[in-house]
């Protein structure tokens, strides 16, 4: 509301002042003890409401000023009266320039909003929303991008049903912001198709392995010989969690090199050992990062937990930990979930959405590296689910 005013505010001040410089220059004409000319400063109005407002404002005070230069009250005479229609013309010339400048300056706005549109609606494809329930698990996620007119970059992040459980990636690709989003959509692109493909979930992170390598020799394929010197794929590497949550709750993970995610006990009193507060779950040491070192032959998903009714997953890109306040400190990421889940369980959107307020309040000001949460929680019943069905076209048979 109050970004509403203010917004206001400026637009009504920007309309109102080349009428305010015309009687500010009128005034001060007749008002000069001295005598000295000031009506050639009427010239400016046009492109000061060219410039404020719109064309149409624009040929109407340079009209209005083009008369006022012509007969205002004051002295007379031919050096007066010749001075006068040089101004005229003065005001006449900046009409017309400010009024071609207004048209093109429109022009180039229009085509930035289109251009914006059509990259707000590829990066909302690219990383699309999630839906609020997926086969009994509750979902909710938040992105913040550091590149500048981007809304995704090198974080990623995804959730699919599938009829092996439900699937999910996070992922943090080197860098940030716009030069990140062609690994991040070959990751995305790759495994939309092999969550559902795979029996085994070590088999689908061999498939982002392969996509990964195949996007980066295309890439370096298309770049200019000489372009960007020596090329090599060992700098390029993505982190990735793939987490697969069963029938009963049962969930099983395999990192390379990302953050482990935190649990929230949905019935802290149930069962002492699970504590009420945030805890980080870390079965074993994580892979290497993706693309850093081939995979080994032989790959097992760790057990990372099993999520009760009401326990909450919350997974996390390194921008998050890594975020600083103005003093160095990290962002006490187990301390904001506490708070943020304290009192009455809140809905797992409103969770998500503390974390982020408490996160960007901690920085006071905008972020130096992507950012991504996604939290799940378990609302399947005391028994199992039925299984997720899967496509048509995966179905065997008629």
């Amino acid at each position: 509301m109050i970004r509403t005013r203010a917004a206001r505010f400026r637009r009504g001040i920007v309309f109102v002042l080349p009428g305010l410089w015309v009687l500010a220059v009128v005034l001060w004409e007749l008002l000069s003890p001295l005598g000295t000319q000031f009506i050639e400063l009427l010239a400016a109005t046009p492109a000061i409401a060219c410039a404020g407002t719109g064309r149409r404002q624009c040929v109407l005070l340079g009209g209005a000023c083009a008369l006022l230069a012509l007969v205002p009250p004051g002295a007379s005479g031919r050096a007066a009266v010749s001075g006068r229609i040089g101004t005229c013309g003065a005001v006449l010339a900046v009409v017309a320039a400010s009024y071609l400048i207004s048209g093109r300056t429109r022009r180039l706005t229009g085509e930035l909003e289109r251009a914006r549109e059509v990259a707000i609606t590829a990066q909302t494809v690219l990383l699309r929303p999630l839906p609020p329930r997926l086969d009994g698990i509750a979902l909710a996620s938040r992105h913040v991008s550091a590149g500048e007119g981007a809304l995704v970059g090198g974080d990623l992040y995804d959730a699919l049903g599938t009829r092996y459980g439900v699937r999910v990636l996070m992922g943090d690709v080197r860098g940030h912001g716009l030069p990140a989003l062609g690994t991040a959509a070959a990751l995305l692109g790759s495994f939309r198709d092999a969550a559902h493909d795979e029996a085994r979930l070590p088999d689908v992170l061999r498939r982002l392995e392969r996509a990964l390598h195949r996007h980066l020799y295309e890439r370096d394929q298309r770049q200019p010989a000489g372009a960007g010197g020596d090329r090599s794929d060992a700098e390029e590497f993505a982190t990735v969690l793939l987490l697969e949550v069963r029938a009963e709750g049962e969930v099983v993970a395999l990192n390379c090199g990302h953050p482990w995610p935190h649990r929230l006990s949905g019935d802290p009193d149930g069962d002492p050992a699970r504590g009420p507060g945030p805890a980080v779950l870390a079965p074993g040491d994580p892979l290497p990062p993706l693309g850093v070192f081939p995979l080994p032959a032989e790959l097992s998903p760790l057990p990372l937990t099993r999520l009760l009714p009401g326990d909450v997953l919350v997974l996390h890109t390194d921008g998050v930990e890594d975020a600083r306040d103005a003093t160095g400190a990290f962002f006490p990421l187990a301390g904001a979930l506490a708070e943020a889940a304290r009192g009455a369980p809140p809905a797992l959107a409103t969770l998500v959405a503390r974390v982020q307020a408490a996160l960007l309040r901690h920085t006071g000001g905008p972020v130096t590296d992507d950012f991504a949460l996604l939290a799940l929680r378990n609302d399947r019943g005391p028994g199992p689910p039925a299984a997720s069905r899967p496509p048509r076209a995966l179905v065997a048979g008629p």
